[in-house]
């Protein structure tokens, strides 16, 4: 799935230049040859005329200048939580966490200047050269299947990683106590993949820890390279130490032979550490167990010394780098202990997080996640098999491990455009925010995107509600002062060294879905006092957020809709991209005009309108009720609906715009594929791309279960020849001319046929919901919707049983995972599919 925006060049007017120029006309008017009074009477008409088109130029540019300013302030209402919220001691058991997801294993604080710790390893091997140094999830690495077979988010997680011929398994339990976020413990276990393998690898783990600003660690090492411990103080962190325990077999306690390599040196900034440590992996090393023949490794410098200066001269913000690397045979277990201090006296009487006692917290936790995952979901008791109660808890696993912290500052494009005048302005730096969040794929899109977040905050939301308030509250932390949200998220270093820089920059005119009203919607459903206590602080926001979409994506006419930040129609594209519509590449008019009216964003905006209604009436907010409630019943009358997108010659709803279908990909050189148009030329019309567009009413149960418009959209879903496949509704019919289409040489379909979870989750909902409302169509719904279930679920049990993975999304002609994997976001939505909560 394409999620950046592609840079635009405009051709913009130097107003300064028009202004100079008028204002050197008017003097050289004013002749001395000329009459006194003629003089001053040519004087006053053309003050009359140039002063307003001076006053005019100058008003554009203050407008200009304000707008951009506008686009990186941010929004002046009070935050939906505390601004400490991330602290230990307002929130300790969410402090630590697996917040890179974009790394195999590791875990950071939730701080702007985090202390953060990770895992890498190596298969070592006889042959020279590098061996391969695994650190962050990357999607064609041939690591894998990895992912999550329990995270309850929050305490404790166990995840398991095939690497070639290896087997890592990595575990986590938090300890609470103190004022500082607690302890928590590691355990990787390094194994063979096969049973019975005769000549068994040597493999290098390397444990680091990295601070990013001036905290100072202190390192103690014992015999041949050991870290006995590391100590260090943070004023979030107080004083706290780290110590790796001595290998062991997996589950025996006797310490195992090991060689140790150390190295420490300042930060060299986050996104540069694997190639670091690859680059100082350049001396053979010999591993010699008694008893045993030695082995050469690479290993990194021998001695614990001080690079790029010393610990004295690391303290101008870079931090340090200090990592052990511990070499030995499979199969065996190594542990990892922090402790902080301020725990120390609390949990002294409980001994040491490790061996024994970490072995039955982590049974314990097991068992207490399994309880809680049926008491919860309930799937054991609607019937489901064992292997679908294991999907769901690694659908919900998955997401939740995927859950990151991020802190930086966004690339923003601001809309400074003036009616009769453009003006030209660069990328702007928004200020630095904090953002937690899960992301789609740890592998492809380990960073933030507005339009997934609500659909993974509908999972997470049934598992723990608090985490979705601190997720919400953080989404609408990112608000700039016109109540405008960057839909896509890339803050840091780490985030951005992943994201090509064309596609870094947000821009202020394009919207997104608010799927965050999902979840909203939810809240205000099940009544819980503390979500109410939290939308009552997060209203004014969700009003600003809101209010901003409704206005700065308003139609050509009253009550209708438009995307802004269509792609042009370059001679390349089959046709133009809607990018911030989150369906990418799905056909809409193919001559992209102002006259174009979306019909997806019309049904986006009434569900809006209807959430902040019904939270108003909640909260009682009298007055934005009554402001919003005439919004919300308009955009839900039928009849108006009609006759914006009910397309009579189509027999379904659709988009309007200037289009043809005459339009195909011709091989032209030396230009490549190049869009060629044909008769009929395009013209003002219904957009003829039945799919995922056409079902909008539906999916976001606007229509009445009477609706005269209802049958015709449940007849196409349920035609094979449309929509219906046997592993989920197509995102576009199968009898379109762009089904299935590239949408240039290099660009293959996604939104053009294949099937997606989170729009298949909607339909799933639509169809359950009219299937319990009494009405013609009652029966039909209710029928279609226990096919479509069967239909998506068995897909995907079937896909993750054969290769390991949640996919981006699934072929509709073989059901196969497409794009990217793991795709652990909104396909998690499998969960609640099988549970039946909608």
């Amino acid at each position: 799935m394409a999620r950046g925006e592609r840079r635009r060049r405009g051709v913009l007017a130097d107003g300064a230049r028009t202004a100079e120029g008028a204002s050197r006309s008017g003097t050289a008017r004013r002749d001395s040859r000329v009459g006194k009074t003629r003089g001053t009477v040519a004087g006053a008409v053309l003050a009359i005329v140039v002063l307003p088109l001076a006053l005019s130029l100058s008003g554009s540019w203050l407008l200009a200048w304000h707008r951009a300013r506008q686009a990186v302030t941010l929004h002046s209402a009070p935050p939906a939580l505390p601004r400490d919220s991330s602290s230990p001691a307002v929130a300790p058991d969410l402090f630590w966490g697996t917040y890179r997801p974009h790394v195999y294993f590791g875990m950071k604080t939730r701080s702007a200047q985090p202390l953060l710790t990770g895992l890498m390893w190596a298969q070592q091997g006889p042959a020279p050269g590098t061996p391969k140094l695994r650190h962050t999830c990357e999607q064609g690495d041939g690591v894998g299947p990895y992912g999550w077979e329990f995270h309850d988010g929050l305490s404790f997680g166990r995840q398991h990683i095939q690497d070639g011929a290896l087997r890592l398994t990595t575990e986590f339990v938090k300890r609470p106590g103190g004022q500082h976020g607690g302890d928590w413990s590691w355990r990787v276990i390094v194994e063979p993949q096969a049973s019975g393998t005769s000549a068994l690898p040597l493999v290098s783990l390397f444990f680091y820890v990295v601070t990013d600003g001036k905290e100072v660690l202190v390192p103690e090492v014992g015999a041949k390279g050991q870290l006995k411990f590391i100590s260090g103080h943070t004023s979030e962190l107080g004083d706290f130490r780290f110590t790796l325990l001595a290998p062991t077999s997996p589950g025996d306690t006797a310490p195992k032979y090991c060689s140790y390599n150390v190295f420490w040196s300042s930060n060299p900034g986050l996104p540069l550490l694997t190639e670091m440590v690859k680059s100082r992996l350049n001396s053979w090393f010999q591993h010699r167990p008694p008893g045993a023949s030695s082995e050469r490794y690479l290993g990194l410098p021998g001695s614990l010394k001080w690079e790029n200066g010393g610990p004295s001269g690391q303290g101008q913000g870079q931090g340090q780098f200090l990592i052990q690397q511990v070499t030995l045979k499979v199969p065996f277990s190594v542990e990892l202990v922090f402790e902080s201090g301020s725990a120390r006296a609390e949990n002294q009487a409980l001994g040491q997080l490790a061996g024994s006692l970490l072995t039955q917290a982590l049974e314990s936790h097991t068992e207490a996640f399994r309880e809680r995952f049926e008491k919860t979901f309930r799937l054991q008791e609607k019937g489901l098999s064992t292997e679908e109660q294991a999907l769901g808890q690694v659908a919900l696993s998955g997401l939740l491990g995927g859950i990151g912290y991020f802190y930086g500052q966004g690339l923003v494009l601001p809309d400074v455009s003036v009616e009769g005048s453009e003006q030209k302005v660069a990328p702007a730096l928004f200020p630095p925010v904090p953002l937690f969040t899960a992301v789609p794929s740890r592998s492809f899109f380990p960073r933030g995107f507005l339009w997934d977040e609500g659909f993974h905050q509908l999972v997470v939301q049934r598992w723990d509600p608090h985490l979705t308030r601190e997720a919400l509250g953080h989404w609408l932390g990112l608000l700039n002062a016109d109540g405008w949200i960057g839909r896509e998220q890339v803050l840091g270093d780490e985030a951005r060294a992943r994201v090509p820089p064309e596609f870094l920059v947000q821009r202020t005119v394009h919207a997104n879905p608010p799927t965050l009203l999902l979840p909203v919607a939810y809240m205000l459903e099940g009544g819980d006092p503390a979500d109410l206590a939290f939308l009552r602080r997060a209203f004014p926001r969700l009003h600003a957020w809101f209010s901003w979409l409704h206005q700065s994506q308003a139609g050509p006419v009253p009550l209708s809709y438009r995307w802004r930040g269509r792609d042009p129609a370059l001679p390349t594209l089959l046709n133009p991209k809607t990018l911030p519509s989150g369906l990418d590449d799905y056909p809409r008019a193919s001559h992209p005009s102002a006259s174009e009216r979306h019909l997806d964003l019309r049904c986006w905006v009434a569900l809006g309108a209807r959430v902040l209604v019904r939270l108003a009436e909640q909260l009682v907010e009298a007055e934005t009720a009554a402001e919003l409630g005439p919004l919300a019943a308009s955009l839900e009358t039928e009849e108006i609906l009609d006759e914006l997108h009910w397309a009579p010659e189509l027999g379904v709803f659709a988009d309007f715009g200037n289009h043809t279908k005459a339009v195909h990909l011709k091989p032209r050189s030396p230009q490549g594929l190049v869009r060629v148009v044909g008769r009929p030329h395009p013209r003002l019309q219904y957009v003829d791309a039945l799919g995922y567009v056409s079902l909008f009413p539906l999916l976001l149960r606007l229509l009445d279960p009477h609706s005269s418009r209802l049958g015709p959209l449940l007849d196409v879903l349920a035609d094979s020849r449309h929509l219906w496949s046997p592993f989920g509704l197509r995102s576009l019919a199968a009898s379109s001319s762009f089904y299935g289409q590239r949408n240039s040489e290099h660009d293959p379909p996604y939104w053009r046929g294949a099937v997606w979870l989170n729009i298949n989750y909607l339909a799933l909902g639509a169809l359950h919901h009219y299937g319990h409302l009494e009405g013609p169509h009652q029966a039909q719904a209710a029928k279609l919707h226990k096919k479509l279930r069967a239909n998506v679920v068995g897909n995907v049990l079937r896909q993750y049983q054969a290769t390991g993975f949640l996919w981006e999304h699934y072929s509709d002609r073989d059901g196969k995972g497409m794009g990217c994997r793991p795709f652990q976001g909104w396909t998690s939505l499998v969960l609640l599919a099988m549970a039946e909560d909608y």
